[in-house]
């Protein structure tokens, strides 16, 4: 999106193939779980940028000799080809389950809308059917067991919104079934948020256990079958929903390049983003990775690229030389429930409610478009003046 918009179209027409038609603001993703985002209110149109080509398929292949592209269209399966002078490469990432049986099957991941809108869906029926009459208190238990997989940014601040959720809104309308709710959080390494200062991971850890979140560290899954997750240790854990949010993997078009990669699949590119040995051919975000520099798959290393690619394809187009890319390390930012959050910053590190006041700030400002930072500051009032939806459709 940051290329798109920042092309100079003097020089440049722009075509843009990808399987869904907008772009996510991903670090608002785990608000829309339980309501106190609504879906809509952090994306934005593809089609709404000027002056650009788009079609809703999927690129299969590649030929670079005749710098083409064979993409899928996702309505019907229509096969077409385009013709390309520049290509950009940034399909992100999918879900790493390392080889785990039982995921795929049985857990909801957190990576896009539909599968955000999938987990507000089971919540809330999980909810319903846990309220019906003739459940003994412990299948009511075994269906309101929320079980998060995974201890990174995502799976911390879907655990903390879930509180928030069950917290706030489900006394007013679940009163009978609320106290049998419960909240498990898995991370197979040492800490949870084990990118952030130590000191503020084992602040979120103690935050989560005073919020009755059951926080167990060390504690790899070994299988998932449809009612309970199977730990290393042996103990099956019985759930209602569990979501995993545990990596990163590589999207089918890559494994389909046979060009150079990192060990965890990433394309290599070099300091100009460029793809070594291709003729024009750029990538970026989470699908690669700088040859002898690691760079975390985060959203402000996609958004810095993006504006440095556009930036440099421009000079490139008006005959000047390029430079090369450099990541400036913002910081990280967690929400950790009850209005409080983390700020892991190069110059401070943050906790409480101010940084949370800092952390809606940060977010709201990085919002695409004016629309949808109206959008979103109307659901956050909507959502303290009236509470989260409980309704399914």
């Amino acid at each position: 999106m940051q290329v798109v918009r920042r092309l100079d179209r003097q020089h440049f027409d722009v075509t843009v193939v990808s399987p869904r038609n907008y772009f996510l603001f991903t670090p608002l993703l785990p608000s829309t779980t339980v309501g106190t985002v609504e879906f809509r209110s952090i994306i934005e149109p593809i089609r709404s940028v000027p002056d650009l080509t788009y079609y809703q398929a999927a690129c299969e292949t590649v030929d670079p000799v005749a710098r083409r592209i064979e993409c899928e269209a996702m309505s019907d399966g229509h096969r077409f080809e385009l013709e390309y002078d520049h290509l950009l490469i940034a399909v992100g990432a999918g879900n790493n389950t390392f080889g785990i049986p039982g995921v795929h099957e049985h857990c909801l991941f957190l990576r896009d809308l539909p599968d955000a809108r999938a987990i507000r869906q089971r919540i809330i029926e999980q909810l319903e059917r846990a309220s019906r009459p003739g459940i003994d208190s412990e299948k009511r238990a075994h269906l309101l067991h929320f079980v998060v997989i995974g201890g990174g940014p995502t799976g911390v601040e879907f655990a903390a919104e879930l509180h928030d959720f069950i917290d706030a809104n489900l006394h007013r309308w679940f009163h009978n079934t609320v106290d049998h709710v419960r909240v498990t959080l898995l991370e197979s390494s040492g800490s949870i948020l084990g990118a952030f200062d130590r000191s503020l991971s084992n602040f979120a850890a103690r935050c989560f256990r005073r919020q009755d979140i059951d926080v167990r560290t060390n504690t790899p899954v070994t299988a998932i079958d449809a009612d309970a997750v199977t730990l290393d240790s042996g103990e099956r854990l019985p759930y209602g929903v569990a979501v995993w949010s545990a990596g990163n993997a590589p999207v089918p078009l890559l494994a389909n390049l046979d060009w150079p990669k990192s060990r965890n699949g990433r394309l290599l590119v070099g300091a100009t983003l460029r793809v070594p040995g291709q003729d024009r051919v750029w990538a970026l975000g989470d699908c690669a990775a700088i040859d002898g520099d690691s760079l975390p798959p985060t959203a402000q290393v996609a958004q810095q690229q993006g504006k440095y690619l556009a930036t440099n394809l421009n000079r490139l187009a008006a005959g000047l030389a390029e430079k090369r890319f450099r990541f400036r390390h913002l910081g990280m930012l967690a929400y950790i429930g009850d209005h409080r959050a983390l700020a892991d910053l190069p110059n401070m590190k943050g906790r409480g409610f101010a940084t949370w006041i800092f952390w809606r700030s940060v977010y709201w400002t990085r919002l695409v478009s004016l629309r949808n930072k109206v959008l979103v500051v109307f659901d956050w009032l909507t959502t303290l003046a009236f509470g989260r939806d409980v309704s399914r459709f």
